[in-house]
C-alpha cells in the first residue's frame, strides 16, 4: 500500500510540474498580438525547421529540378515576406518546390521552412493564387501554430507519463506506457485545428494584400482545392489542413469587409506572368 501512495505522489508531482510549466510560459506574438503558451523560442523553432527540412523534402521525392520554377517561388514568397508585416518577424524564411507531382499540398515547418508540391503548383493559374498558398503557410509560421501544438504535445505526454508512473508496478512498464503515450499524442496533434486554419486564412489574406496581390487569388485557390478534392486526385491539403466549414465564403466575407467598394485595381493577379513561367514547365 505504501508503494502505491509513493507512486501516486510522484505521479501527482509530475502532473503539477507539467501543468505549471505549460500555463506560466506565456508569450505575446508581436505580429498577431495573441498571447500564446509556448515552450520553444523562435531560435529553437528555426533550428527544428532547418534540421527537418531535408527529411520533409525526401518524403516528397526531393526538390523539383528546375531552377527557374524554384526562383519564381522564391520571388513570390520573398515579396510577401519583405513587403508585408511579416518583415517584423525574425524568421529566415526559405521556400521549397517539391518534386512530388501526385500530392496536392503545401505546408510549413516551424521557423520559416515553407514547401509547395509541383502537383499543387501545376493546378494554379495565377501568381495571386501562388501568393495565396505561400501567404497561408507563412501565416502558420508567424502565428507559431507548430510551436503551440508542440507545447500541447509535451503537456499531454507529460500528463500521460505521470499516469503511467502512478499506475505501473515496474519502471519497465512505466517506460513502455510513456513511449506509447508519446506516439498516440503526436498522432492526435498532427493536424492543424479549425482556429489555426481560420487565423492563417485571415493572416494570409492580410500578408498577400499588403504585398500587392489580389486577394481573390486565395478564394480561387480554395475553389481549386475543393474541385481537386472531388476529383480522381483529391487534394492532400485538406488532410493536413482540416477544412473549417466553407472557407471560400469566409474569405469572400473578409474581402468584402476590407474592400467594401471593390478590390483595388492595382492589386496584382499575375495570370500572364504565371503562365509564361510555369505553364511551359509543368
Amino acid at each position: 500500500m505504501s508503494s502505491l501512495f509513493i507512486r501516486l505522489g510522484i505521479g501527482l508531482l509530475f502532473s503539477i510540474f507539467a501543468l505549471f510549466n505549460y500555463f506560466v510560459n506565456v508569450t505575446e506574438n508581436p505580429i498577431t498580438g495573441e498571447k500564446q503558451r509556448l515552450q520553444l523560442s523562435p531560435r529553437q523553432e528555426v533550428i527544428i525547421g532547418l534540421q527537418s527540412r531535408q527529411e520533409m523534402a525526401a518524403k516528397h521525392n526531393g526538390l523539383y529540378p528546375d531552377q527557374t520554377l524554384q526562383a519564381y517561388v522564391d520571388q513570390v514568397g520573398d515579396r510577401i515576406v519583405q513587403q508585408s508585416s511579416v518583415n517584423q518577424s525574425s524568421y529566415p524564411f526559405e521556400f521549397h518546390l517539391l518534386r512530388d507531382t501526385q500530392t496536392i499540398n503545401a505546408f510549413a515547418l516551424p521557423g520559416g521552412q515553407v514547401f509547395i508540391t509541383a502537383a499543387l503548383l501545376g493546378r494554379l493559374n495565377s501568381e495571386a493564387q501562388l501568393a495565396g498558398v505561400l501567404g497561408h503557410e507563412i501565416a502558420h509560421v508567424v502565428a507559431r501554430h507548430g510551436a503551440e501544438h508542440l507545447a500541447k504535445q509535451q503537456l499531454g505526454a507529460a500528463l500521460v507519463n505521470a499516469v503511467g508512473i502512478a499506475a505501473s508496478d515496474t519502471p519497465e512498464s512505466a517506460r513502455q506506457a510513456a513511449i506509447l503515450a508519446q506516439a498516440v499524442n503526436q498522432m492526435v496533434n498532427l493536424k492543424y485545428g479549425r482556429e489555426d486554419e481560420l487565423e492563417s486564412d485571415r493572416l494570409g489574406f492580410r500578408f498577400m494584400t499588403e504585398a500587392g496581390y489580389n486577394p481573390q487569388g486565395i478564394v480561387e485557390l480554395m475553389q481549386i482545392l475543393a474541385s481537386s478534392r472531388n476529383g480522381q486526385q483529391p487534394a492532400e491539403f485538406f488532410s493536413t489542413h482540416p477544412n473549417p466549414g466553407n472557407r471560400t465564403e469566409r474569405l469572400g466575407a473578409i474581402i468584402q469587409e476590407n474592400f467594401p467598394n471593390g478590390i483595388p485595381a492595382e492589386l496584382e493577379e499575375g495570370q500572364q506572368k504565371f503562365a509564361q513561367i510555369v505553364g511551359s514547365r509543368l
